[in-house]
């Protein structure tokens, strides 16, 4: 959904506002700096793609992934009812041009994801023998880890598998096979694809009981003798309300069992919500004051992202040599799931290039962490 922009008059004020000067804004060369330069020696940084971009049919959105990013993660073409739609088919025409795409431009791939609850054929959800279910799970994991060996960076394993209080989600997978599925997916996965960095990911696993579910299936992990080389902190936070404290415990915490830390799904949320995390399945009523901004942030807005983007970058700065990668989850902000999740068609503005594919003020703080 593409909305009416601030006037550049205004928009060059929040720059200001936001402490850019115009020197600040551009490269000797005219153009503006570029993340995937400012940080290529801490961390990759990263976008998640959709089909549209894999296959390069959004002109402009591809030119800014090129010049931005060196990591990609795709939102949705390698989840299983994708790549996986019948028992005996599998689709992998989009993660195929994906993973060429990576190869042509060096970026570097995140396999997104093998195992998780949601987004799941329909056939796997109609499967009641254990036997049955565990054939599935066994030969979805190995043929679809197989054909990326040494084609892809890493692979999001295993995704959600906690509840809020460290306990562990009541899905098809604990419900056919119990709470093993976890360590038997890295098994078979590190297994089908050794050369490749396996890594756990969640939301809301910065927060102090679900950061103890989240070791709590590492250590599981690690003493069954099975490989697992990170833990990704997904990073859907709110605006005003970056949980600081607990982000940078969590990496020191997640660092301290010997893995790597990605930030693999960052944006910040700009709307109103009445609960937190990044459960796909929770909805909210489109009610009056749930899309108070239509038609472009107001300064302060503006200001609060860039400010909230800072602190965060200068966190990921401060412990660089824990952190492997930072994905943003999307390129844009009219790309970005917040549009339309936990309430649809609303015009949010999460991540750090606008509807026109333009730096907002949140960007060139980002580049200026480098500077201090």
């Amino acid at each position: 959904m593409h909305i009416k922009l601030i006037p550049a008059i205004a928009l060059t004020a929040a720059f200001l506002a936001a402490g850019c000067s115009s020197a600040q804004k551009t490269t000797s060369g005219g153009s503006i700096a570029s993340l995937k330069e400012t940080f290529k020696d801490d961390f990759l940084i990263g976008t998640a793609l959709n089909a549209q971009q894999i296959e390069e049919k959004d002109p402009a959105a591809d030119k800014l992934v090129k010049q931005q990013f060196n990591a990609a993660t795709p939102e949705n073409i390698m989840k299983a009812e994708i790549i996986h739609p019948e028992w005996n088919r599998y689709d992998f025409t989009l993660a195929d041009k994906l993973v060429d795409y990576g190869k042509k431009n060096n970026i570097q791939i995140t396999a997104h994801t093998l195992i998780w609850h949601s987004q799941l054929p329909r056939f796997a959800s109609r499967i009641q023998s254990v036997d049955s279910f565990k054939t599935f799970f066994n030969n979805h994991i190995e043929t679809v880890a197989s054909r990326y060996k040494d084609k892809v960076l890493s692979w999001d394993v295993v995704n959600e598998a906690l509840n809020e209080d460290g306990t562990m989600r009541k899905s098809i997978f604990l419900d056919r096979l119990g709470p093993d599925f976890v360590t038997e997916a890295f098994r078979l996965a590190a297994k089908a694809s050794p050369g490749t960095e396996l890594y756990y990911n969640d939301y809301n696993n910065e927060q102090p009981a679900k950061r103890a579910g989240c070791i709590a299936i590492i250590k599981k992990i690690q003493a069954a003798g099975v490989r697992i080389d990170g833990v990704g902190i997904q990073g859907h936070w709110h605006l005003g309300k970056i949980p600081l404290k607990f982000i940078e415990e969590s990496i020191e915490q997640y660092a301290a069992l010997g893995l790597k830390v990605a930030i693999t799904e960052l944006d910040v949320e700009i709307l109103p919500r009445n609960f937190q995390g990044a459960d796909v399945s929770s909805r909210m009523a489109n009610t009056p004051g749930m899309n108070p901004y239509p038609n472009g942030l107001p300064d302060s807005i503006q200001q609060q992202l860039a400010k909230d983007y800072e602190a965060l970058f200068n966190l990921f700065l401060k412990h660089k040599d824990k952190i492997s990668r930072v994905t943003f989850w999307g390129v844009d902000d009219g790309q970005s799931w917040l549009n339309d999740w936990p309430v649809r068609g609303r015009t949010n503005y999460p991540l750090l290039f606008d509807r026109k594919f333009q730096p907002k003020p949140a960007f060139f703080k980002v580049i200026e962490t480098k500077k201090k």
